[in-house]
């Protein structure tokens, strides 16, 4: 009889929240059981790295197996291309491989385009009037954050649905107030993988400043469509490990 196969694993790793942790641990947990559910066979957890002990207790769950991680970021910034491999590192001994993150997929892309077409037609906005507005969190010091924004500002902008396409950081210019100072129908896509302060507290705040005239819609990192884009993805690198 044949020995039985050990269930792949992954770990999905989002930032967090220092200030205050729990719901984003909460809310990654969550997204960790909806891709399990499309992944029968695989162990699958999540922690942030705002979390106390949150990452170690979760790479003590899934063994000493090859472990997939999943970086819920949205560029492949100094956190995913530095800091989570080192801290991975520190728990582990090599048995780990990294996944391109979230913010990087085609798939993202698609639903970020998917989400803005989808707030218009339901508020009865005109395509070809409504201006878009991408607000991302960017970076004085590392182009990656810009750059990961900008491409998925250029898919949206690709279909030729929409007057504009807008994008506005928190980080560097043009920065969100900047860029939010228009006129018309408008909508603001957070290119976010979560909430946290810059969404629920900077990104309002600015807007308001300008009157941005048009709602903000959810950060596209918590839509229901990320456990399958994550699912995929997971699926996907297992398939290129085992070749």
């Amino acid at each position: 009889m044949a020995p039985a196969t050990e269930p792949r694993a992954a770990l999905i790793v989002s930032h967090g929240s220092p200030s205050a942790p729990e719901r984003p641990e909460a809310e990654l947990t969550a997204l960790a059981d909806r891709v399990a559910a499309r992944l029968p066979g695989w162990a699958i957890r999540g922690a942030t790295l705002a979390g106390r002990d949150t990452l170690k207790a979760a790479l003590d769950t899934l063994g000493n197996r090859q472990v997939s991680i999943y970086p819920l970021f949205m560029s492949d910034g100094w956190f995913v291309s530095r800091e989570l491999p080192r801290r991975i590192g520190e728990l582990r001994d090599g048995s780990f491989s990294m996944l391109s993150p979230l913010g990087l997929d085609p798939a993202l892309h698609a639903l970020c385009l998917d989400c803005v077409r989808r707030a218009a037609s339901e508020r009865d906005l005109s395509l070809e009037e409504t201006t878009i507005l991408l607000a991302a969190h960017g970076s004085p010091s590392d182009p990656r954050p810009r750059e990961a924004a900008e491409k998925a500002a250029r898919f949206i902008a690709a279909a030729g649905l929409f007057r504009e396409i807008r994008v506005g950081f928190v980080d560097e210019a043009p920065y969100l107030a900047e860029a939010a100072w228009l006129g018309g129908p408008a909508l603001c896509l957070p290119f976010f993988a979560g909430r946290a302060g810059h969404v629920d507290v900077d990104l309002p705040r600015a807007l308001a400043e300008v009157a941005f005239p048009g709602p903000i819609l959810d950060p596209v990192g918590t839509r229901s469509e990320i456990a399958p884009i994550v699912a995929v993805a997971l699926s996907m690198h297992a398939g290129k490990v085992a070749a």
